[in-house]
C-alpha cells in the first residue's frame, strides 16, 4: 500500500498553508525515503508564500531539514536505513561544464529543473487526494512528515546532533560558513567584518573563525544579537545605530580597514 503522510501544502500565493494527506510515489532505485524530524523556515519559503518568488502549485515548501532514513532504493548509495541525515537542496548531474569545474551550485541540470519544482529527474514524488501532483520546493519539499529524494541529497551526520540543530546546516549554516570559507578567501590573521547577525550572519562569524581570521567585527542594530555574535567567535561588535562601522573597522586595523566584508 502506498505511503500516505501529512504535509503543509501551498495552493496559491498569499494563501495559508493547508495540512493535507498526500500519497508518496514508489521509490525509484536511487531514491531515499526520509522521515522529517525538524525543518527550518527560510526567507525563500516566505518569498514563495508572498508571491515574490514564483513556482508551480500546489507545492510543499521547506528545504532546510533533517531526519531519519526510513527506506532506500535498490541502487541508493551513501546512506542506509536508520541513518540521521541533513537534506541538501543542491543535487547536481556531475558531468556538465560547471560540475566538471567543481561548481555544483551552477549545475546546468540543477538550474534548468529547479523552476519546475519537481524532483531532480523532473517527476513528482507525491500527489494530492484528487490525483494532482504535488510540487517540491528546491527538490525537497520538507514541510511534511516524509520526503522522497535522490540519495545524493541525503547527507549522513552523527546521531548525537539534535535534529533541530542539524536541520539548520542545510541552508542557513551552509550559506554563512560557505561564504566565509569559499567566497572571501579569508586568510589566517585577516580582519573580517560581518554586517547583520541573524542566523546566516552568525554562521558567517563562525566561518570566519574557522578560516583563521584574527579580527572579526560583527555589526548589527540589536544588542542581543551582538552579544550572541561574541559567543560565536566575533572579537569586536559594532552597534550601527550608535557607531560608524567604517570608523570602527579602521580603528581596529590601524587605519587600513578590513580584508573582507560579508553581508548576508
Amino acid at each position: 500500500m502506498p505511503l500516505q503522510y501529512r504535509a503543509a501544502v501551498l495552493h496559491a500565493a498569499k494563501a495559508p498553508l493547508v495540512i493535507e494527506t498526500v500519497t508518496a510515489a514508489a521509490l525509484k532505485p536511487t531514491d531515499v525515503l526520509v522521515r522529517i524530524l525538524a525543518a527550518g523556515l527560510c526567507h525563500t519559503d516566505l518569498e514563495v508564500i508572498e508571491g515574490s518568488l514564483r513556482f508551480p502549485m500546489p507545492i510543499v515548501l521547506g528545504h532546510e531539514a533533517a531526519g531519519i532514513v526510513e527506506e532506500v532504493g535498490s541502487a541508493a548509495r551513501g546512506v542506509r536505513k536508520g541513518d540521521h541525515v541533513v537534506l541538501s537542496w543542491n543535487p547536481h548531474c556531475g558531468h556538465c561544464f560547471y560540475c566538471d569545474r567543481d561548481l555544483p551550485i551552477l549545475c546546468e541540470e540543477y538550474l534548468g529543473e529547479g523552476p519546475k519544482a519537481r524532483s531532480f529527474d523532473g517527476e513528482s514524488r507525491a500527489r494530492l487526494a484528487d490525483g494532482r501532483d504535488v510540487q517540491q520546493l528546491m527538490f525537497l519539499g520538507s514541510f511534511g512528515e516524509y520526503c522522497i529524494i535522490p540519495d545524493q541529497q541525503a547527507i549522513a551526520v552523527p546521531k548525537e546532533i539534535p535534529f533541530d540543530r542539524a536541520c539548520l546546516i542545510g541552508c542557513g549554516v551552509m550559506t554563512g560558513v560557505g561564504a566565509a570559507l569559499n567566497l572571501d578567501a579569508i586568510k589566517h590573521g585577516d580582519a573580517v567584518m560581518v554586517i547583520g547577525c541573524g542566523a546566516v550572519g552568525l554562521a558567517a562569524v563562525q566561518g570566519a573563525r574557522l578560516a583563521g581570521a584574527g579580527t572579526i567585527i560583527a555589526v548589527d542594530l540589536d544588542p542581543a544579537k551582538l552579544a550572541l555574535a561574541l559567543t560565536m567567535g566575533a572579537t569586536h561588535t559594532v552597534n550601527a545605530s550608535n557607531d560608524d562601522p567604517v570608523a570602527a573597522a579602521k580603528s581596529e586595523t590601524g587605519g587600513r580597514g578590513v580584508d573582507a566584508v560579508i553581508e548576508p
